[in-house]
């Protein structure tokens, strides 16, 4: 039987060897598990942190040297001045990460607004680069559309800031969820990242919407996305114009977390993939 979420959040602090490497005088707090020749590095969404990917690190830690980060301005890593949030920034701080623990090349999972800062940082450090898996978001323009934007443009976001923000931030993330969405799944997610500062909350957003970081752009590495149950699909011939090694699959049966709320069946998706890579 699989073991309670929150055991394994304490699992993970336990387990995990906590560093801390920097970005533009920003320290940015890490975590490493387990060993192997190839290394996965986990990078969590919008206000969330590295507690996102506590049902993958024992799967895959027996296996793969496994990472998660803290980006600048979540979880604890520090905080960037307002006006520093950028995608930019974010993909440095990976970068950064990497240069930290010595891997010449790693395969990265980026959930949510962790898809498009690794394609960011496949954009700006393609040599280290060996896959990408986004996980319900947006590798390309064309292979994920949210509510309210139009296929072909940057994303869409409401408006989080001043004495209503968190109000609207809680609608939006209980919006991720389904009713077969489990209660201590839906309380770790709102914990989480309704404790991220509005100024993350705000600058985050703003960083995911600006129209510089979606311009086309040919990413020549795998990828490998996994869709929530409630995702609209892409039109893979499409995708593939600008990710020509793109390939997609959804799990049904689950809202926005998926790695969570179906944590086996993902991590057997996961798994098939790195399989298939040879690592």
């Amino acid at each position: 039987m699989p073991r309670p979420l929150v055991m394994l959040l304490l699992a993970f602090a336990a387990a995990s060897s906590v560093e801390a490497a920097d970005v533009n005088g920003i320290p940015i707090h890490y975590s490493t598990h387990g060993s192997g020749p190839a290394t996965l590095v986990f990078v969590h969404g919008w206000t969330c942190d590295e507690t996102s990917w506590a049902t993958q690190i024992e799967p895959f830690s027996d296996r793969y040297r496994v990472v998660t980060v803290d980006l600048p301005g979540h979880g604890k890593s520090g905080m960037p001045a307002a006006d520093a949030f950028s995608l930019d920034l974010f993909a440095d701080a990976v970068e950064a990460v990497r240069a930290e623990i010595g891997a010449e090349s790693i395969v990265l999972i980026g959930h949510s607004m962790g898809a498009p800062v690794i394609r960011q940082y496949a954009r700006r450090y393609p040599q280290h680069v060996a896959a990408l898996v986004p996980v319900d978001g947006p590798i390309s323009v064309q292979a994920f559309v949210l509510p309210g934007s139009e296929s072909g443009g940057p994303p869409q976001f409401p408006d989080v800031s001043g004495p209503e923000g968190l109000d609207a931030r809680e609608t939006a993330i209980r919006a991720m969820f389904t009713p077969d969405t489990s209660a201590e799944v839906e309380a770790h997610v709102l914990r989480m990242m309704l404790a991220a500062p509005e100024a993350t909350a705000v600058g985050a957003l703003r960083a995911m919407g600006d129209e510089a970081v979606w311009a086309d752009a040919t990413i020549p590495m795998p990828v490998y996305a996994i869709y929530a149950g409630t995702a609209q699909m892409p039109d893979v011939a499409v995708v593939r114009q600008n990710v020509p090694e793109f390939e997609v699959v959804q799990l049904e049966g689950t809202g926005h977390f998926l790695m969570m709320e179906k944590p086996a069946e993902f991590n057997a998706l996961l798994e098939g993939f790195l399989d298939r890579l040879g690592f």
